[in-house]
């Protein structure tokens, strides 16, 4: 990397640090980060591809009660760096920093915790501020623990930045064959625990159909991704005005449950 790329991919770092609390712009979701990355290297399609397949298993993390999900934006961005620092955009190499990024996410909870409790510290300052009729105080502490966690994602994508090409790709070539293909597979496994974790959230009376259609749907080599998302903006009118009528009884009859379908079904 030269100087400037090396300077956007720290700036990209810092947004997705921010946005992992933010939660505004998405900066810190695999998808947009690896890519940004990938703008910034002038990698765009193998970084747009690894941001994919970490997106597919972010699907699955959540915070859930007092247990805190995976590190997703530290995972995007030391993946990207690892990746483009390798020099091998492989579909073997991918699959390497992918079980590398899940090890560092995992790895970016501690980080995480540090960051969470030095935000109670920075807490008290400000309510102390806010005692005082302080509203500018109050400001300053806000911008200091958002910087605390930018620099969360910063920091270890410098130190990154700062390991020798070289050296990348010689830990890259070392890593045994079975711990690459493991990896693959854990990967896989993530991702299908990720598509499940989403569905039973989402799973409804009147979304069932709707999956249905898109498992019998997405075989058909012969639909185009833009084929299929002119059918999903369709089925999303489809359903608007069909609630639009269940909401208004459909101009007859009662006012209806606002659930379409599972008026129709009931009705059945």
């Amino acid at each position: 990397m030269n100087l400037i790329s090396i300077i956007l991919v720290l700036i990209v770092a810092f947004l997705a640090g921010l946005e992992g609390i933010l939660d505004s712009f998405q900066f810190h979701q695999p998808l947009v980060a690896c890519t940004l990355i990938g703008l910034a290297t002038g990698h765009v399609a193998p970084l747009v591809m690894l941001g994919g397949a970490l997106q597919l298993m972010a699907l699955g993390w959540a915070n859930i009660g007092a247990a805190v999900a995976p590190d997703a934006a530290l995972a995007s961005v030391a993946s990207s760096i690892i990746f483009v620092q390798g020099g091998d955009f492989s579909e073997a190499t991918r699959a390497t920093v992918i079980g590398v990024a899940i090890a560092l996410a995992t790895a970016g909870l501690v980080l995480t915790m540090a960051v969470r409790t030095l935000a109670v510290v920075i807490v008290h300052q400000a309510d102390r501020a806010a005692a005082q009729g302080s509203y500018s105080g109050v400001q300053m502490w806000h911008f200091v623990a958002l910087l605390m966690q930018g620099l969360r994602i910063a920091i270890p994508a410098g130190l990154l930045v700062a390991i020798p090409a070289d050296a990348v790709q010689s830990a890259l070539e070392a890593i045994p064959g079975w711990f690459s293909t493991g990896m693959a597979i854990g990967g896989g496994m993530v991702v299908a625990v990720g598509y499940a974790m989403v569905i039973n959230m989402m799973a409804s009376r009147e979304v069932w159909p709707f999956f249905f259609i898109g498992f019998a749907l997405a075989p058909l080599s012969e639909l185009t991704l833009i084929a299929m998302g002119i059918i999903g903006v369709a089925f999303a009118f489809i359903y608007m005005n069909l609630e639009n009528k269940a909401g208004s009884g459909g101009g007859v009859g009662s006012a209806g449950s606002g659930d379409p379908i599972g008026d129709i079904l009931d009705d059945y």
